[in-house]
């Protein structure tokens, strides 16, 4: 999603990967998955049946999320499907609410498929929130950012980053210490609420790292934050775009990738500078499903079998995000040179950490509990 495209790297990040990530569970198929290397005639049988759905209802994708806005349109271009696009803004905990409160409903409010945090996994399986799909490019995805029975898989990753607008912050923060200076009163917000936010959460929990925690005690991030709501620092506004542009919400502690699709976007106006900590630099891996009671399952799979493909992963690429694919199809020169040299060097992401599911899920539920009892700030 955003690392250099130098193999040193890739390979190091691989088997941080391979080593910090778990992979789980059980079930039967309710439809048999496309097998692992169909080819496109093999998929023309779910082309043909998603068509005959028409409808694709996505949420929480935002277009400048990860270049989503070129997937959707390229997607909508090819197929002729048409795409429903539900609250671009939710988080991942309101994206499953999402395919809770539509269980028994076959309309526009029930997504077909979701992009959530890596740590809500297990509880789509637990809850049967999933439907069990092997997009046809199953095998280059490594075992262990996949579930074994198909009911998720990774689909990019990225680490946590200050972005700064620079026409309001003159001494643009370096590392999360400095955000506590008086400099920045009124100025540091989060790209979510941390209650329910998988973004959120991953800012909190970074910033634990930074302040004496480790990857099993997120209490020292609640406390950081606690401090930086009470030296007035901290902004209890979900950061957007618009905000960071406006000069309302100046430093954002976002995703890196979208924290260099702003700045692409607003084109120097303001500039943004989009800051790698110096301590506290966690990594973050998202994770597709397809609804278990999703209205039109076929149209998913295909958006599956899109999103995976080698066009998919490279307009995920082009946004900044490290697809889940990024080592199969560097080995088979399958991206641009151009697109691998717009990427950030590998040394700045050198010091990232990945946690483990069980420890996401801890430190997810920690955060949601004790947020506000310590921080105390409603973030809206």
């Amino acid at each position: 999603m955003f690392f250099s495209g130098k193999s040193h790297w890739v390979r190091l990040l691989s088997l941080v990967l391979l080593v910090a990530m778990l992979a789980s569970c059980t079930a039967t198929p309710t439809a048999k998955p496309a097998e692992p290397g169909a080819n496109n005639g093999a998929l023309q049988p779910l082309v043909d049946a998603a068509k005959q759905e028409g409808t694709l209802t996505t949420i929480a994708l935002p277009h400048d999320w990860c270049n989503y806005g070129e997937a959707i349109e390229t997607f909508k271009a090819k197929y002729g499907i048409k795409v429903n696009e539900l609250n671009p803004d939710a988080s991942s905990a309101e994206e499953i609410e999402a395919i809770k409160a539509n269980k028994e409903s076959k309309g526009p409010q029930a997504p077909d498929v979701i992009d959530v945090g890596y740590a809500f996994g297990p509880q789509l399986i637990e809850e049967g929130l999933a439907m069990p799909y092997k997009v046809s490019t199953w095998d280059s995805i490594s075992a262990n950012l996949k579930n074994a029975d198909g009911y998720w898989y990774g689909d990019y990753y990225g680490v946590m980053a200050f972005e700064v607008n620079k026409d309001v912050v003159k001494n643009v923060p370096q590392d999360w210490a400095d955000l506590l200076k008086p400099e920045y009163k009124n100025q540091v917000a989060l790209a979510g609420d941390p209650r329910i936010s998988a973004q959120a959460q991953m800012s909190v929990y970074a910033a634990a790292l930074a302040n004496g925690g480790s990857l099993d005690n997120v209490q020292p991030g609640l406390e950081f934050f606690k401090k930086l709501n009470e030296a007035g620092n901290f902004v209890p506004v979900i950061a957007k775009q618009s905000t960071l542009a406006k000069g309302e919400t100046p430093v954002v502690l976002r995703w890196d990738y979208n924290a260099l699709a702003d700045k692409k976007a607003l084109e120097g106006n303001p500039e943004i500078e989009v800051v790698i900590p110096k301590s506290g630099v966690i990594a973050g891996v998202y994770i597709q499903a397809i609804s278990a009671y999703a209205p039109h399952p076929n149209a998913a799979k295909l958006w599956m079998e899109f999103l995976y493909s080698d066009e998919g992963q490279l307009i995920w690429l082009k946004g900044g995000c490290r697809p889940v694919r990024f080592d199969d199809m560097l080995k088979r020169n399958a991206i641009p040179q151009d697109l691998l040299a717009q990427l950030p060097p590998a040394e700045l992401y050198a010091k990232a950490v990945f946690p483990s599911i069980e420890q996401l899920n801890a430190a997810r539920a920690a955060i949601a509990e004790n947020w506000d009892k310590v921080v105390g700030a409603d973030v809206k």
